[in-house]
This record gives structure tokens, sequence and C-alpha cells, in this order.
């Protein structure tokens, strides 16, 4: 017996508006949340996560090619999405919106239809969600989409906590409107794709303009029916609708030492520096960027280099120290951490590491795609104590700060 679950999905997002409520500046959509999600990503990610989807389309401003490219990149902010768009086998199709919402649907609409989804079948539910609406749960998806498979059409809404009145143009009250007949319907809508893509196609030949799309398939083929909405489903409409961030600060501390020996290079912040001798390590032995690399693990809490890049593993053996670096400042990034500063502490006897200080700096600037002058370094020496001051080791600290 078939269940919701068997059932086929597509997804229309809207994100085709110009934001002027805003206040001007960047297009609400591509604006970042808390997470570190745009607001399209946001809305988006649920879906992935709830339905099976075989499609997603994005509607951005007709003639804009800008915002093509930022809807990409607004798109690419979640791991997500990136692993069901790119490599996941579901397409994503991005087309022009029109002068209001109900062309951009009807756009986004003959789009799905002109890709030759394999997969659309007369069963299919296409769903229509506002880009700027990110905070729509996976459980009102599910029951939205539960509803339309059962009935053709559903639209989450909620009962108006305020009372409501009809009134004419010069603001005289009309009518008194009974607010537990009156809702206020959201997104996702959703509904049978033929269907829909049938009624708009006869709605746009009709010349009529409507607001959404439930008046639409109320005219052209059949009575939409309700699940209850979300209080906290908002779309995005003005500058104090966006959540405000509360900061959480990570501090981080990472160490390392290695022994010095003949016939390696000396490595430090993945700059080479002339010597004699260099560092003795499964990997390339960078000693200052393996610390770097456990203070900034460490501060997220995301584990050590050892659990990344064991050194029983062939792979790394003789690894570049800046790749393993890289690679964990990727992991941590996706995890919405940003870089608030790094301090560091080179111990060595010799050589003197002044005259390439600004070189290591800006070396583990461009590893991690930050401004330098958010990384510093400083050269100690153990003054003749212990390995290190024996010139037989070099040893480095780290110390960091994260925020999300």
């Amino acid at each position: 017996m078939e269940t919701t679950t068997d059932r086929q999905a597509v997804l229309v997002v809207t994100a085709a508006g110009s934001s002027q409520r805003m206040g001007g500046g960047a297009k609400k959509e591509f604006l970042r949340l808390p997470s570190g999600l745009s607001v399209l990503a946001g809305a988006i990610e649920p879906f992935v996560r709830s339905l099976t989807l075989c499609a997603c389309v994005v509607t951005y401003k007709s003639g804009d090619h800008g915002a093509l490219e930022q809807a990409h990149e607004a798109i690419r902010t979640s791991r997500l999405l990136r692993e069901t768009f790119d490599g996941g086998g579901v397409p994503l199709i991005l087309t022009e919106g029109g002068k209001d919402r109900q062309e951009s649907v009807y756009n986004g609409l003959e789009a799905l239809q002109a890709a030759n989804i394999p997969n659309l079948a007369s069963d299919t539910i296409v769903l229509v969600h506002d880009g700027a609406r990110p905070f729509v749960t996976e459980p009102l998806i599910q029951k939205t989409f539960a509803l339309a498979c059962a009935r053709g059409a559903a639209v989450p809404a909620l009962e108006p906590s305020d009372t409501h009145k009809e009134i004419d143009e010069n603001g005289k009250i009309t009518r008194h409107l009974d607010r537990s007949r009156l809702a206020a319907v959201q997104t996702p809508q959703a509904f049978l794709f033929f269907p829909l893509l049938e009624a708009h196609r006869k709605a746009r030949a009709g010349g009529k303009t409507y607001t959404d799309d439930t008046e639409i398939w109320n005219d052209y083929a059949a009575p939409v029916y309700t699940v209850r909405g979300e209080a906290a489903n908002k779309k995005i409409t003005y500058p104090a609708d966006m959540p405000q961030e509360q900061q959480m600060i990570h501090t981080g501390l990472g160490y390392d030492i290695h022994r010095l020996i003949a016939g390696r290079p000396l490595l430090l912040g993945g700059v080479h520096i002339p010597f004699d001798r260099g560092e003795d390590g499964h990997s390339d032995g960078d000693v200052l960027l393996h610390a770097v690399t456990d203070a900034l693990l460490g501060a997220a809490g995301l584990g050590d280099i050892g659990s990344y890049f064991p050194p029983s593993d062939m792979r790394w053996k003789d690894a570049d120290s800046a790749l393993l670096l890289r690679t964990a400042w990727q992991t941590v990034t996706e995890a919405g951490w940003r870089l608030g500063n790094i301090d560091c502490v080179v111990v060595l006897e010799a050589p003197k590491l002044l005259p390439y200080r600004e070189h290591i700096r800006q070396s583990i600037a461009d590893i991690l795609g930050a401004e330098r002058q958010l990384i510093f370094v400083k050269a100690k020496t153990r003054e003749k104590l212990g390995e290190v001051g024996s010139g037989a080791a070099a040893e480095a600290y780290a110390s960091c700060l994260l925020y999300k």
C-alpha cells in the first residue's frame, strides 16, 4: 500500500522580489542567519530533509544576472544542499521570476515541465514556498504534504490573533468579520503538480491577478484544505524580522613538538626556512601548522589532528600540513564557526625567525582564507635548556578565538 513517503515531490521556491521593505541593500533571501546559512538555504533545507524531492526550482529577479549568481552562492551556504544538488542527483533549476508572485510561480512550474524531470507523475505533489520563509519546520512540511496527497491541495493556516474588519477606500469599516472563520495562510502551499500547472495556464489566459496559488486552485481546480500552521513560520519582510545573532565564543589551545633531524626541510607555518635540519614527522612535520590545527579543532569541539589524520594511516605519510589545516578548517567553518584571531609562539633555538615572521603570518592567513591581522606569530628560545634548548627539537603553541 502506498504511503506519502512513496510519493515524489517537487519544490518551487520564490526569490524574485525586490526586498524594498527591508530598507535597501542586499536581498533578504541572501542575508545570513545566525546559523551561517543564507535565508534562502534555510528555507530549502527542511524540504530536503523531510521529503523525497525529484527537483527544485528557485526563481530569481528577472533580468538580474547578479541575482542569479547570488542565488547560487546563497544556496551553497548549506553543505546539505551542495551534496543534494551537486552530487545527489536532484536537479536544481534557477529560472527568472516575473513582475509578481503569480508570474514567478508560473515561470517555475513551466521550468519544471520543460526540464523533462523523469520522475514527474500524475500524483506528483508540488510545494510552493517563499524563499524568505526560513523558519518552516519538517513536521509542518510533512503534514501539509500528507494532506495534499489525500485531498489534492493543502496549505498551513493560522487563526488571526487580531480582529479583522473590511474597510472602504476612505477607511470606513464596511463589514465586521468573524475571526473564527478567518485564516492567515502561510507557505508551503502544496498541490498536485499537473493540475496546478494547468490552473496557472488558465489564470494567465484569463488575465486576472491572484495573490497566491490557493486562489488559482480554487477558481480552476478544486477546494483547498488547511492544516494548522505555525506562528514561528514567519516570512522575513522587514529588518526586525531577521533573528538577532547571539554570539557564542570559544577559545582553543594547540601544542606540538617535533625532533629536528638532518635531511628534512624546516617548515613553519607553511614557509620553508633555510636550515641544516628539519622536523621529523609522519607528515611534513610543520610543528606550527599542527599546533594551529589542534587549536581550531579544539575550540570547535571537533577533536584533534590525530583523530582526523592519524600517523598510523599511510595516506598522511609526508602529507602537506597546509592541506591538513585547510581540510580541518573547512570542517570547523561548516560547523558555523568564524575566526576571531590566532596567536602563536614558536620555540626554537635556531635559526632566527624574525626575518620570516610576516611570510609565516601571511601563509597561515592564506591557508585559512583570513586577514593577516588576525594571525600573529612570536618566536622564543629555551635559553639552552632541554631538548629544544639544545637544538634537538622545535615546538609550537597556538591559541585561537572562534565565534558563531
